[in-house]
């Protein structure tokens, strides 16, 4: 895409491209999202920049009217497994807040020089600048939709002191915190949510099936660890968390925003408000928040096959994990059994080594067992074959020593291949992991049955799939959505057990 083109997406005020470049004023000093409702610019009066920290940088501040550091994540980060794409996965969890540069390097295997070349020959700007525009960000939205007080607001936001909070916080948007928190609009501060928690607003890009994502959640929802409460349309989704610092309690409404707003009502309960970053970047995983449901959309829409079920649920996603290493162990114990016996399953895995909350909250009263607790634990609680448990086992291990990364910033190909290293985990599971734990937006599951019977309904064969990549996990899910169908009637709490779809451990 060259800068005239950027340019006509400008005037068009096309929103498919908010968040995947930055239009700066030079004679304003101000920047934008492409979709900005602003007069459009005179050409010469205008630069393109890749990120938001890469116009900060510059010297330009945000746009007060479109908001431009509010915009979803660039999906690209998503689709892309080279180092800058798994830098900023790294980023948007806060290692570089809490490990520095030189801790995103070691996680990279790059010297913390390469890793800067690479971010600021892509991006514009390094990641210390990186980090800094996502901790302002997060400042902003905690100053104008809560009523925390500021000292907390700036530690919650990631900054080590209030003075670096408030330098940043005027260098990028031209205000004291105080004056930021003021321009709020009228009534858009809330105290803490009813039962307690921090409100937010969780953006996303283009049509969101939220219906199709809850039905997936609660059909997978864990015992202990998950619920989902409410009749559909106006369901929420809770779960417990386990952070950095502390421990936490997120809940997710599935009914859009006031006045149809393109993003997802949250609330967050947590024990240190400086996870508050990182618990946000896992929700926005979870939801698939910052997918491009556009390109996805146009290119497996061109497919006879799958064109009606896209034109049927737009804004299908790919939901993610919070946590990658509960996942892969959800994936095992899935094996070979269907949605709700694994479901089952990880329920008493959680009754039995996970961490109990001090207090529980509603339907939530643990949080999943860590990686350590599996590596040694007989497992006989549940009634699995022995060959099975040990498969657990080792993966426990395998993620506890370090020999397997699932993290954020992991190696997509060498986390497979070290995942089919173990003995017990096959294609099917791998690739599972790869697809939600890992955000992998092109994974393709031939050997699910439930693959195999979406398949069976649209009239196609595996080797249909070839053509849906890059986003052959989205036509995946489409799959699935089409023979689960829509959850029906009203919500029950998790302890019942979903009916069975005939899949294979999804």
């Amino acid at each position: 895409m060259d800068d005239d083109s950027r340019y006509q997406a400008v005037r068009s005020r096309d929103e498919r491209f908010d968040g995947v470049f930055f239009t700066a004023v030079v004679t304003t000093g101000i920047y934008c999202r492409p979709s900005c409702p602003a007069t459009t610019p005179r050409r010469a009066n205008v630069r393109f920049l890749p990120s938001a920290a890469a116009a900060q940088g510059a010297g330009f501040r945000a746009c007060r009217r479109c908001r431009p550091d509010a915009v979803p994540g660039s999906a690209e980060w998503n689709a892309r497994a080279d180092a800058v794409g798994r830098a900023m996965r790294l980023i948007g969890d806060g290692v570089v807040d809490r490990e520095g540069v030189a801790g995103l390097a070691d996680r990279l295997g790059y010297s913390a020089r390469q890793v800067q070349r690479q971010l600021v020959a892509e991006l514009g700007a390094g990641p210390v600048a990186l980090a800094r525009a996502r901790r302002a960000h997060t400042a902003r939205v905690l100053l104008q939709t809560t009523r925390l007080p500021v000292t907390e607001i700036a530690f919650a936001a990631g900054f080590a002191s209030v003075r670096q909070f408030n330098d940043t916080v005027r260098t990028v948007y031209d205000r004291t915190p105080s004056a930021l928190r003021a321009a709020a609009p009228a009534g858009g501060r809330a105290g803490a949510a009813e039962g307690g928690g921090t409100p937010l607003r969780l953006a996303h890009r283009g049509a969101y099936a939220a219906g199709a994502v809850f039905d997936f959640l609660q059909r997978r929802a864990v015992a202990g660890v998950e619920e989902v409460v409410g009749a559909r349309g106006v369901r929420t989704y809770r779960r417990t968390l386990s952070l950095p610092h502390g421990g936490g309690i997120a809940e997710v409404d599935e009914a859009p925003g006031a006045g149809g707003g393109r993003w997802l009502p949250c609330r967050l309960q947590l024990t240190d408000l400086r996870d508050l970053s990182c618990a946000v970047e896992r929700l926005r995983r979870l939801f698939d928040l910052d997918a491009d449901p556009y390109a996805v959309a146009e290119h497996l829409g061109a497919h006879p096959l799958l064109a009606p079920l896209v034109a049927a649920e737009p804004g299908q996603r790919a939901p993610g994990a919070v946590s990658p290493e509960e996942l892969a162990v959800r994936a095992v114990l899935g094996q070979q059994v269907t949605v709700g016996a694994a479901r089952a399953l990880a329920g008493r895995l959680v009754e039995a080594l996970g961490k109990p909350l001090g207090r529980p909250d509603g339907g939530l009263t643990h949080l999943f067992p860590e990686p350590e607790a599996l590596a040694e634990a007989p497992l006989t609680e549940l009634g699995m074959p022995a060959a099975r448990r040990g498969t657990l086992r080792a993966l426990g291990a395998a993620l506890a020593d370090g020999r397997l990364a699932l993290g954020p910033g992991a190696d997509r190909d060498e986390a497979e291949a070290r995942l089919l290293a173990l003995r017990g985990i096959g294609p099917w599971t791998a690739g599972y992991v790869r697809m939600r734990a890992l955000g992998d937006p092109d994974v393709f599951l031939p050997g699910d049955a439930g693959v195999r019977h979406g398949l069976a309904l649209v009239g196609g064969g595996p080797d249909a799939a070839e053509r849906w990549r890059p986003w052959r996990s989205y036509a995946l899910h489409h799959l699935w959505r089409a023979v689960a169908g829509p959850t029906r009637g009203p919500t029950r709490p998790t302890g019942h057990a979903a009916p069975a779809t005939g899949e294979r451990t999804r």
